[in-house]
């Protein structure tokens, strides 16, 4: 049983893997970590990681940035692994996660979706036969009307993936409406939608002479980043210090399989 303290365990992801854990055989939540706290958690609630004295294996952390850099502390003082899933941080906290990683194992990853990064993977191989081949690649993604930023950063990482394939060889478009030119061959178009209540869509399109290969990822509510995050906490529990991202938890399933 893999033990974990949840840090920001009342916020909506940290709720949902607290629903996921309760039906878990190999893994639960032994403690939580937030400011806010009615009692309604069946683990003790520290509002500071440092007092939380509970025996863990793992701390996963869906919390704010500005409690980022306490909780890293309490890991490296405590030598537990941490599953990294807050976003928005700064250059500052980046490198404080390098020199975190030197010490213990810290996992972090632009999406913790299984599916996602199983899709990351995919598109690299697509990528390699189809350019070559004359193929022009695009992305589409689409969220609810909340979310402030465009395009999103898994859509940015698809991109990643398949420019990292192609020698980092073409260049990212996000508005053609100003221009009047042939599509240049070396370009990705990243394309954004907000609507709704839309959880998260991305498709990827390599469009070439007459045929079209789409790779799609629908997400239909936050419970797929809250499995990942699960799997990644089984994974990382007693690696060696270093950075892990979820193309290592993948990797691992693949060799068990």
């Amino acid at each position: 049983m893999v033990r974990i303290i949840m840090h920001g365990c009342n916020g909506k992801m940290g709720q949902v893997i607290g629903g996921l854990l309760q039906a878990d055989s190999e893994a639960g939540l032994v403690a939580g970590v937030d400011v806010f706290d009615d009692g309604h958690n069946p683990y003790p609630v520290y509002k500071d990681i440092m007092e939380c004295d509970v025996e863990a294996d793992c701390v996963v952390d869906f919390s704010t940035a500005a409690a980022v850099d306490r909780m890293l502390d309490y890991c490296v003082e405590k030598k537990l692994p941490c599953v990294l899933c807050t976003t928005g941080l700064g250059p500052g906290q980046l490198q404080r996660i390098d020199q975190a990683a030197e010490s213990i194992a810290v996992l972090r990853s632009a999406n913790m979706s299984l599916g996602i990064n199983l899709l990351l993977k995919l598109l690299k191989s697509a990528a390699g036969v189809l350019a070559p081949a004359g193929f022009d690649m695009e992305i589409l993604e689409k969220h609810h009307n909340l979310k402030v930023d465009a395009p999103s950063g898994t859509a940015l990482a698809l991109a990643d993936s398949i420019n990292e394939e192609l020698d980092n060889a073409y260049t990212y478009v996000y508005d053609r409406s100003a221009r009047r030119e042939k599509r240049p061959e070396k370009e990705i178009g990243i394309s954004a939608v907000r609507g709704g209540t839309i959880v998260g869509d991305h498709d990827v399109f390599f469009a070439g002479p007459d045929e079209v290969i789409t790779f799609s990822h629908r997400a239909y509510s936050k419970a797929v980043f809250g499995k990942g995050a699960v799997q990644a906490a089984k994974f990382l529990a007693g690696k060696p210090a270093g950075k892990y991202d979820m193309s290592d938890v993948i990797d691992a399933a693949q060799r068990m399989s």
